[in-house]
């Protein structure tokens, strides 16, 4: 990154509003929203969409999470041509912002490239401004969109007369971030900070050497693999997204090139979900069959003296609950950390590569803005043995 940065304007970003899925089974996904996630399903695309986008589309809502999930209705649209080149994957990142013409103005001469201009759709409540542009995330578009009143969810996805499904029973509340991979990241940092506006929030880098268990010796063997994070924040909104790359040696067996081999390209990996209480939230999941990712005993027996020595001092958890839930903690200063663990990627969880390799992160902030460096390591490490145990490194 640039040592001396000059502070751009800001688009006018309010939040993440939600993630586009193009995904092979929309039965599926409503089964993994609906009675995993307990979502509720609150809009389905119209007979007009479906015949002239040629994809049929549904929208789960817990809390201020949004997700649409698209299959294709024949050939020729979005979803079909996502997934002609890629597996089931986050093809669109959906932003409100205040105002959607100054924020395309100040993109456009910023040298993003949009895919549209502003358009507006008018409904019985109000208008809709919105408009894509191409970014570095592969083949995922960024949209961003302005409402005044507008009523249906987006043009052609109309709400239903009441919500169905579930009740957001987990207590899920809004993206706290997404993390994407990328081959090599560089040109994704400079195009977050000069052409979104972002600023470098936080940063790590490691290997795994040092990893316990019967993963040593092919570690070993590797000599090491490893990855390199930057984390970019928009100031004004808050709106965070970890970048990662392969870090050397072992670059092709990294986790990070794996999932970039799978997805068949860069692109978002997974998206971070914040919860109240993630004791209960995790408990429940887990009680309807949520499968996460394994974390070592190792990691438990060390957490008292990472506890101690990153300054955390106290957690106020029981240690043997948050193993018995295989929960991660993290964090630097005096009592002030935060919680997360990690569901099974898409593929490993249906044994199906074309369901491809996001995953969904559940995460309790307890005064820790952080991202968990110590975390990031037993995220690494598990995700690297559930790819060896599918067949997939």
């Amino acid at each position: 990154m640039t040592s001396q940065k000059t502070q751009l304007e800001p688009l006018g970003i309010v939040r993440i509003e939600g993630l586009h899925y193009y995904v092979h089974d929309l039965e599926r996904s409503r089964r993994f929203y609906g009675q995993k996630l307990d979502f509720a399903e609150v809009a389905r695309s119209t007979p007009a969409l479906e015949r002239e986008g040629r994809q049929r589309s549904a929208v789960f809502e817990a809390g201020d999470v949004r997700v649409v999930c698209s299959e294709p209705v024949g050939q020729g649209g979005r979803a079909w041509r996502w997934l002609r080149k890629h597996p089931d994957g986050v093809g669109t990142v959906v932003f409100e912002v205040e105002d959607a013409d100054r924020c395309f103005r100040l993109l456009e001469e910023r040298g993003a490239t949009p895919v549209t201009d502003v358009q507006e759709h008018r409904d019985d409540g109000g208008t809709l401004r919105t408009f894509n542009i191409t970014t570095p995330l592969g083949d995922t578009t960024f949209r961003f969109v302005e409402r005044r009143g507008f009523r249906a969810v987006y043009p052609g996805i109309e709400r239903l007369a009441a919500p169905e499904g579930g009740r957001n029973a987990f207590g899920f509340g809004h993206v706290d971030h997404l993390t994407n991979n990328f081959q090599t990241m560089k040109p994704a940092l400079l195009w977050m900070e000069h052409v979104m506006g972002m600023e470098e929030f936080w940063e790590v880098e490691f290997h795994t050497k040092d990893a316990a268990g019967a993963r040593r010796a092919a570690l070993e063997a590797q000599k090491g693999s490893g990855l390199r994070s930057v984390v970019m924040r928009e100031p004004r909104s808050g709106v965070k997204f970890a970048n990662n790359e392969p870090w050397r040696p072992a670059f092709k067996s990294s986790q990070i090139n794996v999932f970039n081999e799978d997805h068949r390209g860069d692109g978002v990996q997974h998206a971070a979900l914040t919860v109240q209480d993630i004791l209960s939230s995790v408990r429940g999941m887990r009680a309807r069959g949520v499968e996460f990712m394994p974390t070592p005993a190792a990691y438990y027996e060390a957490l008292p003296e990472r506890i101690r020595s990153t300054g955390i001092g106290r957690i106020d958890e029981d240690p043997k609950v948050l193993q018995e839930l295989e929960i991660l903690v993290d964090g630097a200063g005096d009592h002030s950390y935060l919680l997360q663990i990690f569901l099974r990627d898409a593929a490993g969880l249906y044994h199906e590569p074309d369901a491809g390799p996001f995953f969904f992160e559940i995460i309790q902030r307890k005064g820790d803005q952080g991202f968990g460096a110590g975390n990031f390591r037993a995220l690494f490490e598990s995700i690297e043995r559930e790819q060896v145990r599918e067949g997939r490194a």
